[in-house]
């Protein structure tokens, strides 16, 4: 079977000692357009066997072809480890180093409930008011559709099985409410209102849940590429709570055992300082049982978010 798909894969690994210049015996060389096409097809994870058979397919030698693929690969391999390296910056965090309770956000007083280290994770009480809970229930409502997740094959987003609820988006600073919503939240976890994605609003009706997943996006997907570029990685996660269901619907962290009940006006936040399941970020929403349960989601990126 012969793996390449397009004209320029092929042409990519027809190099001849005439047309390149020493990088490889025989004048087979490793061009950039061979290497991109390599990447491409770790990153889909096609077999070794049939990256050959391609490539010895338009004329490489097998053992040359061998040796730019573990070149590939021990590149690509780098490349990993670097991404999920800590970021050199800071991460979003509340000011509670010196074990304070009670957080004052330009009068309004926010509480701890829960802290964690590992995985980070702060519940936070009385961070919306019962007001502002109901007033962003009420904006959101027209414009509910059945919520998506990313498309990791192109960043686009999709409808998704794992996630049933439904949701919209609103501008960051679309009305005075939202602003003042954004702006007390960069006061607490510290960090640029620029540097957060726009407020999500979801709605969870009986039997509506959000399977077990990471919030950030994996670099390995080439989906991941396009949506880095307008903010760089996610680093944080705040989910707030508008509305509690009679039954069911915890945010639950099951790699350490931790479930948070959805509280009107209380909120949790968790950041990963790294695009990895060590992070422990491992997070879902359980199923609704009775009632409904609405929640406001911020998440925060490296950069501005654009």
């Amino acid at each position: 079977m012969n793996v390449f798909t397009r004209p320029s894969a092929a042409k990519a690994v027809q190099g001849t000692a005439a047309q390149h210049t020493g990088t490889a015996a025989g004048g087979q060389q490793v061009t950039p357009e061979l290497k991109q096409w390599l990447e491409d097809h770790l990153q889909a994870g096609t077999p070794p066997a049939q990256v050959i058979e391609g490539m010895v397919g338009v004329g490489w030698q097998t053992a040359l072809a061998w040796g730019a693929l573990a070149q590939a690969q021990a590149e690509f391999a780098a490349a990993q480890q670097a991404a999920q390296k800590a970021h050199s910056g800071n991460l979003p965090e509340p000011d509670i180093a010196d074990g304070r309770s009670v957080l004052d956000i330009e009068g309004h007083r926010v509480k701890i409930a829960t802290a964690m280290k590992h995985p980070r994770v702060v519940v936070f009480e009385g961070l919306l008011t019962l007001d502002e809970c109901q007033a962003l229930v009420d904006l959101s409502s027209p414009r509910l559709a059945r919520s998506e997740t990313v498309d990791n094959s192109n960043g686009g987003n999709e409808v998704n099985a794992a996630r049933t609820s439904d949701g919209m988006f609103f501008g960051r600073g679309e009305t005075p409410l939202i602003e003042r919503i954004e702006r007390r939240i960069a006061l607490l976890l510290r960090w640029p209102v620029e540097n957060g994605e726009g407020l999500q609003i979801l709605r969870y009706r009986p039997g509506a849940e959000y399977l077990p997943h990471y919030d950030y996006f994996d670099p390995v997907h080439p989906g991941s590429k396009p949506i880095l570029q307008r903010g760089g990685q996610r680093v944080g996660t705040l989910v707030m709570y508008l509305s509690a269901p009679l039954r069911g619907g915890a945010t639950t962290f099951p790699h350490v055992g931790l479930e948070v009940g959805p509280v009107p006006g209380n909120a949790v936040f968790f950041s990963y300082d790294k695009p990895h399941p060590s992070t422990g970020t491992l997070h879902g929403g359980a199923p609704v049982l009775e009632g409904e349960k609405w929640v406001a989601t911020k998440w925060m990126r490296e950069g501005e978010f654009r």
